[in-house]
């Protein structure tokens, strides 16, 4: 078998979530070392946590919700990419992985190593970047920072490319791990009725 590569971080009540976002709570409603039969617990969160896919309705009014699109993207190979020169995703660091045809490509930034400290100045996706992505068949991008537009971003450009090629992002995946190189990605969004993104358990699998 494959070696399988969590790059989910760990959801706990640590986690930071995005300011003014709701923050993840776990909320026991019964438990066993208290005399119950059985553990049962409800949560309370919002759904743009950890690693997670954005719906397109997330950015356009009329986009389709998370329960409604394809998850072709999801799953497949994929290329991962170290930003290596600055935080910001540009054109030129798609070029290779691009020629070698990868419809999904991650990108690490290494702009945010701590999923549960919150830190504004994370790395993001030059619009050029997402379009030429977009243009060339790119179905999927990735990222290891919890946007691929910058924090104080109120248009969001990236989005906008991300909508015009009717692309699909994850957001909030820990790469620092991995290596470059070709894997399979699996990354299923849960089938939110309504909901504008959905927490993903995000893995690769190495290439045999």
């Amino acid at each position: 078998m494959s070696e399988i590569i969590d790059i989910s971080p760990l959801i706990s009540e640590e986690i930071a979530v995005w300011p003014g976002d709701t923050p993840f709570s776990r909320i026991p409603l019964c438990s066993i070392a208290d005399g119950a039969n059985i553990d049962l617990s409800g949560l309370k969160s919002t759904v743009h946590l950890g690693a997670h896919a954005d719906a397109p309705s997330h950015y356009i009014g009329s986009g389709e919700t998370i329960d409604g699109i394809s998850l072709d993207p999801y799953i497949g190979h994929c290329i991962v990419v170290t930003v290596a020169m600055s935080k910001i995703v540009s054109k030129n660091d798609c070029l290779e992985a691009v020629k070698r045809g990868a419809k999904r490509i991650l990108f690490k930034t290494s702009s945010y190593s701590d999923p549960c400290s919150f830190n504004k100045d994370f790395g993001f996706f030059s619009p050029d970047a997402v379009a030429f992505m977009g243009e060339k068949g790119v179905t999927l991008v990735g990222i290891d920072t919890p946007s691929v537009d910058p924090f104080d971003s109120k248009d969001l450009p990236a989005h906008a490319m991300l909508a015009k090629y009717n692309m699909r992002n994850l957001e909030g995946l820990t790469l620092e791990h991995v290596r470059d190189g070709e894997y399979e990605l699996v990354a299923l969004p849960l089938k939110l009725r309504g909901f504008d993104a959905s927490p993903v358990r995000a893995i690769l699998r190495k290439l045999t």
